[in-house]
C-alpha cells in the first residue's frame, strides 16, 4: 500500500514535469522532514563562509578590527513611533555624545525630523575634551544648528535649554501670542541613540526619576511625557541606531562608550581597537593610569600593550600568565569613565 502511494507521487512529478518542459524536480527532503537547504551546514564550511564575510567586510581597520552591526527589531518600531508622534511636537531636541559628535547621531534621524527646528544636546561633556567640544559648538553654528554643553550627572549645561527652546520657537510664539494664545505649551521631542543619556536629561531637568535610567543600551522602549515649568513638555522616546554602519570606524566607535552591546562583540578585540587609538594619540592620563612610557609602548603591537597592563594591574591566571579578558573589560570601563582621560574621538576639522 505505501509503495503505490509513493509510487503515485512519483509518476505524478513526472506528469507535471512532461507537461511544463522542465526536468522532474528531486526529493530534496532528508529522512527528519528537513530539506537540505535548511539542515546544518558542515562545520568546516560554516568556519569558511565567515571567514569570507570577514575577509569582504566594508571598511577593514585592520587585524583587530571586528564587522559590528547592532539593528534589533524595536528600532524599526522605534522609527516609525518617532515618524508618528513628530506631528505632535513644535522642534526636536537630538542629544549626542560630546567625545563623539558625528558617530553618535544617526543619520537616519535628519530625514526623519524634516523641517523641525532642532537643537543639539552635547551631553557627556564632562567625559570630552572641554577645547574640542568648544570647536563643536562652533561647527554645529555654522551648520545653523543650536548646540549646548551638558553634563546630566551634574546638571551642568541645563540651565540653557528653557532659554535655546525659546529661541529656536521664537517665530511660533510670536505667531501664537498675535492670535492671542499667551503661554502656548512648548513641546519637545527628545531623541538620540541608546545609551546617550536622553533618560538622566529627563530626569534632571524635570526633578524627577520617573524615567528609567541604566548605563547600558536599550532600556527606554515606550515613549512618555513630562511637563517643565514654564509650559515646556518633553516626550522621551527609545534610543534608535540604524540599520547599517556604512563606515565600520563608526561602529567602533560608538562600541568603544557603550552605545553598542558588548555581548555581541568580543569585548577582547574591542580592546585592542581602543588601545591602538591610545598609542597613536598619547594622552598623560592614560600613562600615568598604567605607569606606561610613551616610548615603550610605541612600537609595542596592541596585544602586548594588553597583557603588560594586565601585569601591571596584577590581572593574572594560573602559571602567572596575563589575564587579558578581564584586563580589556577594565580598559574600556576606565575609558568610558574618562579614567584615562577626557577623549574626544572626533574632531570638526576631520
Amino acid at each position: 500500500m505505501n509503495n503505490k502511494k509513493k509510487g503515485g507521487i512519483k509518476g505524478k512529478r513526472q506528469h507535471i514535469a512532461e507537461r511544463s518542459g522542465k526536468p522532474a524536480q528531486k526529493n530534496t527532503r532528508a529522512k527528519d522532514g528537513r530539506s537540505a537547504s535548511s539542515r546544518p551546514k558542515p562545520a568546516a564550511d560554516i568556519k569558511a563562509r565567515r571567514a569570507q564575510k570577514t575577509k569582504t567586510s566594508p571598511q577593514s581597520l585592520g587585524d583587530n578590527s571586528q564587522y559590528i552591526q547592532w539593528f534589533p527589531g524595536h528600532m524599526t518600531r522605534t522609527k516609525r513611533q518617532i515618524q508618528s508622534d513628530l506631528k505632535l511636537v513644535d522642534a526636536v531636541a537630538e542629544i549626542i555624545d560630546a567625545r563623539l559628535p558625528l558617530s553618535s547621531r544617526n543619520p537616519d534621524l535628519s530625514e526623519l525630523i524634516g523641517g523641525k527646528p532642532r537643537i543639539i544636546l552635547m551631553n557627556k561633556c564632562d567625559l570630552a575634551d572641554p577645547k574640542v567640544t568648544k570647536k563643536w559648538v562652533e561647527y554645529f553654528k555654522k551648520q545653523g544648528l543650536r548646540a549646548i554643553e551638558l553634563d546630566c550627572k551634574s546638571g551642568r549645561g541645563l540651565g540653557g535649554f528653557v532659554t535655546a527652546v525659546r529661541d529656536v520657537l521664537s517665530e511660533k510664539i510670536i505667531a501664537w501670542e498675535a492670535k492671542g494664545m499667551k503661554n502656548h505649551s512648548l513641546r519637545v521631542m527628545i531623541v538620540g541613540i541608546p545609551n546617550v543619556g536622553k533618560s538622566s536629561f529627563i530626569n534632571r531637568i524635570s526633578n524627577s526619576s520617573k524615567a528609567k535610567v541604566e548605563d547600558r543600551p536599550g532600556v527606554t522602549r515606550g515613549n512618555q511625557w513630562f511637563t517643565l515649568d514654564k509650559n515646556i513638555e518633553l516626550l522621551d522616546t527609545p534610543g534608535v541606531l540604524w540599520p547599517k554602519f556604512d563606515d565600520q570606524a563608526v561602529g567602533e566607535r560608538l562600541a568603544f562608550t557603550g552605545a553598542v552591546k558588548d555581548q555581541i562583540m568580543d569585548v577582547e578585540q574591542l580592546s585592542l581597537r581602543l588601545l591602538e587609538y591610545m598609542q597613536k594619540n598619547i594622552n598623560p592620563v592614560f600613562l600615568e593610569r598604567f605607569s606606561l612610557d610613551a616610548e615603550e609602548i610605541s612600537q609595542l603591537p596592541p596585544h602586548e600593550l594588553l597583557e603588560l597592563i594586565a601585569r601591571k594591574r596584577g590581572m593574572l591566571i594560573s602559571g602567572g600568565n596575563p589575564d587579558t579578558e578581564r584586563a580589556a573589560v577594565m580598559v574600556l570601563d576606565e575609558f568610558r569613565a574618562a579614567k584615562l582621560g577626557r577623549i574626544t574621538l572626533e574632531l570638526p576639522e576631520e
